[in-house]
C-alpha cells in the first residue's frame, strides 16, 4: 500500500480520482485533504479487499480493473451480487452506519488497482463536505437498487433474459469478466452460458 503522493504514477491516479462520480465535484483543496488519507493498493485476480463478516471496513475507489461483491454461505457457495470497474466505487457504508459486520466480501475479478481509506475517515470527510456526502449517499442507494434489481431478475427472467439484461446494463464488462464468473452472477452454469452463445440465443 502506497500513499497517493508517494506513488510513481500519482499524476495518473489523480486524474483517475477526478473522474470518479463521487469525487468529481471536489475542489483542489478538498481533493488534497482526501488524498492525504488514500492508500493505493494493487490486487491480483482472486485477492480479497474485504472479507465478509468483518467490522474493519474501508471505502474503495476503483482506478483500474474489475471487482465483485460476493456473499458466501458456510459451505462456501458464492453469489455474486454485482461487478464494478474503473470510475466506480465499492463500500460497506450501510453496514458501518448500522454497526453490523460486512454482509458481503469484495474481491478482485481481474488485476486491479484501488485507492482506499478506512470508513471512519471517509465518513468524517463526508461530514465536512455535504455536497460530496449527498453524491455519495445517492450512489450508495443506486448500488442497493442495482443489487435488488439483479436479485429480482434471477427469479423473474429465463436464462437468455438474464444474459440480455446484463448485456444491456453492462456492455463494458461483458468481455472483461471470465465466463464462469459471469455465469455464476446470472445463476447459470458455464455450460448453459456457452450453449446459449453457440445457439445464437445471446
Amino acid at each position: 500500500m502506497i500513499p497517493v503522493a508517494s506513488h510513481p504514477e500519482r499524476n495518473v491516479i489523480r486524474v483517475q480520482l477526478k473522474q470518479n462520480e463521487v469525487l468529481k465535484d471536489l475542489s483542489d483543496v478538498d481533493r488534497a485533504e482526501l488524498e492525504a488519507h488514500l492508500l493505493v493498493v494493487e490486487g491480483n485476480k482472486g485477492d480479497f479487499l474485504l472479507h465478509q463478516g468483518v467490522r474493519e471496513m474501508e471505502q474503495y475507489f476503483i482506478l483500474d480493473g474489475v471487482l465483485k461483491r460476493v456473499v458466501s454461505n458456510a459451505e462456501g457457495k458464492e453469489m455474486i451480487l454485482r461487478f464494478a470497474a474503473e470510475g466506480d466505487m465499492e463500500t460497506s457504508y450501510a453496514a458501518f452506519r448500522m454497526g453490523t459486520p460486512t454482509p458481503y466480501g469484495i474481491v478482485c475479478v481481474t488485476k486491479a488497482r484501488v485507492a482506499r481509506l478506512p470508513l471512519p475517515q471517509w465518513v468524517a470527510f463526508l461530514d465536512r463536505h455535504p455536497t460530496t456526502k449527498h453524491l455519495f449517499e445517492e450512489s450508495v442507494m443506486r448500488l442497493m437498487t442495482e443489487v435488488m434489481g439483479h436479485t429480482i431478475t434471477l427469479h423473474l427472467l429465463d436464462a437468455p433474459g438474464r444474459v440480455h439484461r446484463f448485456l444491456r446494463k453492462r456492455p463494458d464488462l461483458v468481455d472483461r469478466i471470465p465466463q464462469k464468473q459471469l455465469a455464476s452472477h446470472l445463476n447459470l452454469s458455464a455450460e448453459t452460458l456457452s450453449r446459449l452463445r453457440q445457439r445464437g440465443k445471446i
